[in-house]
């Protein structure tokens, strides 16, 4: 929501204050994840334009067919997006040409006879949310209950498939993967199941899963209600860091935020929380997590300070925002500061160390799209297609504001033709993924 510095992408032991520093000289020959190579937003200097519309600094544009709200993964001038049947009947992936905007493959990977229904969360969501990840010579699909694929990056075939991991996603999935050493890493918070499992990357085999061990308040609820409900599901996509030399996946779900071992699965530390539906992504500064717990009253966004066992709530909550955070876009983080955009057309800004609202400044718009950070500048995209381009620091200043009509209409704000996708950057161009269309956005 299409809803760190971590170590996701290598078995190498690098240090938190080497990732920011490589990340932070030059911009990302490849954008493997939809949060970037550090999975914190972070796009170096990238020189992207400050200004673009439908007739300025637009490459190309191209229609992706169907439906999806996954984000493009660029990699090896490819880049990756998944789409679906607005049904859910039909599940495909796409690649195309990063210096064209030609559609590569257009494959189809899954069939369902009969989809999950996502009931009145359809205006937010679709059957083609979770985005990709990818590394050298291979790519990674996912499409929540309804199947896993590996495709190699070259030939664009079928590698492996799984599609016997299930949940009842009741609202549609979300969670996009993660990889880590030799391991995929997958999300499954549903309203009947609630789990996370690692496989095998080369195989797709399982190595290990477990179950979330939250304690659920909602048995006064009839059966059928939790069933059809929201309060033990989430949207969530783990965040995994080196700390002390170790690696720790911080994972948001209904009711508590968890530490994992990435290797393991062992469930190191739990935070109790009442919320459920947690989507933004967690960031990872200076010591603490960053974490939304979700929607619900009592939920919020809380630091959770790093290190602990077992259940952590009254020990390593460090401050609590209990009104003002995003329930769909993450956060993003730049030196000390936490940068976020409400849903309701205002950005805020907060101490990492202490969440005190340093301020908040009102945007056009509602936003589901995670920010980024280039060129010294944070962009924000709204649901409306407007970007809005700020400079970070202690007073809130507008630098541009860009839009792109995408041609279609806006009948209603949720699906209108803006920023649901996060966006990616490679080298000095910025990829854009509309409702309806992918656009690369480039200066000369």
């Amino acid at each position: 929501m299409t809803r760190p510095m971590p170590l996701v992408l290598s078995s190498c032991a690098f240090t938190l204050a080497s990732l920011v520093l490589s990340f932070s000289l030059s911009a990302a020959d490849n954008w493997p994840d939809y949060r970037g190579p550090s999975q914190d937003g972070h796009a170096g200097t990238a020189g992207l334009p400050l200004k673009w519309s439908e007739t300025e600094n637009v490459k190309w544009k191209t229609e992706i067919p169907l439906l999806g709200l996954s984000s493009p993964i660029v990699m090896d001038n490819q880049v990756w997006l998944t789409t679906a049947t607005e049904d859910g009947h039909d599940f495909y992936v796409l690649c195309l040409d990063a210096t064209t905007g030609e559609i590569l493959a257009n494959e189809k990977l899954f069939h369902s006879d009969d989809p999950q229904t996502m009931g009145n969360g359809a205006a937010d969501n679709s059957y083609a949310t979770p985005s990709a990840v990818i590394e050298a010579g291979r790519v990674y699909v996912h499409y929540g209950h309804f199947g896993t694929a590996c495709l190699d990056t070259a030939t664009r075939k079928v590698l492996w498939k799984r599609d016997d991991l299930k949940c009842y996603h009741y609202r549609g999935a979300s969670s996009s993967p993660v990889l880590f050493e030799n391991l995929l890493i997958l999300t499954f918070d549903g309203a009947d199941l609630q789990y996370v499992v690692g496989l095998d990357k080369s195989t797709g085999e399982t190595v290990w899963k477990t179950d979330r061990s939250a304690v659920w308040n909602d048995e006064h609820i009839e059966k059928e209600m939790v069933k059809e409900g929201d309060w033990r599901k989430a949207h969530g996509t783990p965040l995994i860091v080196t700390i002390a030399g170790k690696p720790v996946m911080c994972s948001v779900g209904a009711k508590a935020a968890y530490g994992y071992d990435p290797r393991t699965g062992k469930e190191l530390w739990r935070v109790d929380h009442p919320a459920y539906s947690a989507a933004a992504r967690p960031v990872y500064h200076d010591g603490r997590f960053i974490v939304v717990t979700g929607f619900s009253q009592g939920a919020e966004m809380i630091s959770i300070k790093a290190g602990g066992s077992g259940v952590i709530t009254d020990t390593h909550v460090e401050w609590r925002i209990e009104k003002s955070f995003p329930k769909y876009s993450s956060p993003i983080v730049v030196d000390d500061l936490v940068y976020f955009a409400m849903d309701d057309s205002f950005v805020l800004c907060v101490e990492a160390k202490t969440g005190k609202e340093v301020w908040r400044g009102r945007l056009t718009g509602k936003f589901r799209a995670c920010p980024i950070y280039a060129d010294g500048k944070l962009f924000f995209f709204s649901l409306e297609g407007e970007t809005t381009v700020i400079e970070p620091g202690r007073e809130f200043k507008v630098l541009a504001t860009n839009r792109l009509a995408d041609n279609a209409p806006l009948d209603d704000p949720r699906r209108g033709p803006g920023f649901m996708a996060s966006p990616a950057v490679v080298g000095k161009a910025m990829f854009l993924r509309t409702r309806h269309h992918l656009y690369r956005v480039e200066g000369e």
